[in-house]
């Protein structure tokens, strides 16, 4: 566990809240598009969070689900197509697929907060830090703890990493009931190379984002970063709490809520 990485620098004063735009920004459905990521870039969003899938013949690509067919005029499963094929693919009918180069060319002050869906994307995720050396640009999340470290592992220098679920779920359950030095280690040992807790405000029936969550995350030099926040009362109960960073689909609102908290720089 470590408390700073270049990745979570706001170019504000120290402490203030990230912000994350999810998938870029746009109204009309264009989710992880170089227009939606342009959108929020525009708005003035230093922090992206977008996906990341590989092509059956081992191209990076800037998308959320394992199939073409929810958000593009494609069908197919991308691990099994090549990228001749996905580009082909128009997101709402519009907008092409990009490549993770793509991205971090055009915008090269932007930071990335990269999901990696598949274990395909392991290889060509660690290969694109160091051929750009994004290192201290982005932050490897999966939902698999085993995931994440297998990327953070084949970088030549570390990375900024967020907890998977089992993490997650071993600090926010047990966080609460097990003795601080037995904490410790549990904490010592599964959060190694985490530098953010990525939750959501609830899980099922269970409340995850609490004040003790949060103060127990900063005791551990951990940031806490809450997704997908879209309603400003929401987003301004959670700043009280503490939360060091917001996700959200609608950056425009989340701009606002900065601004008028004073906590906004462009």
């Amino acid at each position: 566990m470590t408390t700073s990485h270049p990745f979570f620098s706001t170019g504000g004063a120290p402490g203030e809240p990230l912000a994350m735009a999810h998938r870029g920004f746009s109204r009309d459905g264009l989710e992880n598009s170089m227009a939606a990521f342009g959108a929020a870039v525009e708005l003035g969003f230093r922090h992206l969070e977008t996906d990341v899938h590989t092509t059956a013949d081992g191209v990076l690509l800037l998308f959320h689900d394992d199939t073409l067919d929810r958000v593009t005029d494609g069908r197919g499963r991308i691990e099994d197509l090549s990228a001749a094929m996905v580009a082909r693919a128009r997101i709402g009918g519009a907008e092409p697929i990009p490549l993770l180069e793509d991205l971090v060319t055009a915008y090269p002050e932007v930071r990335l907060n990269l999901d990696v869906k598949d274990w395909n994307s392991v290889a060509t995720l660690a290969a694109a830090i160091e051929r750009y050396g994004l290192h201290d640009r982005v932050l490897v999340a999966s939902f698999s703890d085993r995931r994440r470290r297998a990327v953070l592992k084949q970088l030549s220098r570390p990375a900024a990493g967020s907890a998977g679920i089992v993490s997650n779920a071993l600090f926010v359950l047990l966080g609460p009931v097990l003795p601080a030095p037995l904490m410790r280690l549990v904490a010592g040992r599964a959060l190694r190379g985490v530098h953010a807790l990525q939750v959501p405000v609830r899980y099922g029936a269970v409340t995850v984002v609490t004040p003790g969550l949060v103060r127990r995350a900063h005791q551990y030099g951990l940031h806490v970063h809450v997704w997908t926040i879209n309603e400003p009362a929401e987003m301004h109960r959670l700043l009280d709490l503490g939360v060091d960073g917001l996700v959200t689909d609608r950056a425009d609102l989340l701009k606002k809520v900065l601004q008028e908290r004073g906590a906004w720089r462009d």
